[in-house]
């Protein structure tokens, strides 16, 4: 009985929520389709301004990754990693979740593809994926597109979260699956 009044609840709280905000509109006299168009029309001109950023984000992803500098950076790096318990196969994970939601969406896909959703790899690739945050595209789409220059301290902040994310998931998975 519970389950099903939260079913229902969950089920009518957005189509509840947008009727409460256009009667309160009404209410104060507010032209709710006037408002919308103009947020909609800023939204699009936010979305170009963002367009050169995004575009050089992705060139820049792409030339790491075809030129095969992921792949040797993991093989540089996978014989300390090993030593600390950081699966090699994790690896590529880690390093382009801070760039690119799809890459590492991609890169989470083929690891579960290859070694299965219930092995240890596919596991940690999961709780990475969803541990951690996109650093770097996060920065250049919303700095970029309101114009913020100097993001120093972003960077080291969101950088440090993804690393603990990235830590705290090798540590529970480790816990908890092995």
């Amino acid at each position: 009985m519970f389950l099903e009044m939260v079913s229902l609840a969950a089920k009518w709280a957005i189509p509840v929520i947008l009727f409460t905000i256009t009667l309160l509109a009404f209410v104060r006299r507010v032209n709710v389709y006037e408002k919308f168009i103009q947020g909609a029309t800023e939204g699009f001109a936010t979305a170009i301004k963002t367009i050169p950023f995004l575009v050089a984000m992705f060139v820049a992803i792409s030339v790491f990754r075809a030129s095969g500098a992921m792949e040797l950076f993991v093989k540089l790096v996978s014989p300390v990693t090993e030593k600390f318990g950081i699966p090699a196969e994790i690896l590529p994970l880690g390093i382009m979740r801070p760039l690119s939601g799809g890459g590492a969406l991609g890169i989470t896909a083929e690891l579960i593809k290859t070694y299965g959703p219930d092995s240890f790899i596919g596991r940690l690739a999961s709780t990475l994926q969803g541990s951690t945050d996109t650093t770097f595209f996060v920065l250049t789409l919303y700095f970029g597109s309101v114009g913020v220059m100097r993001y120093r301290y972003s960077i080291y902040t969101g950088l440090s979260a993804d690393i603990t994310g990235f830590i705290a998931s090798l540590v529970i998975c480790n816990l908890v699956f092995r």
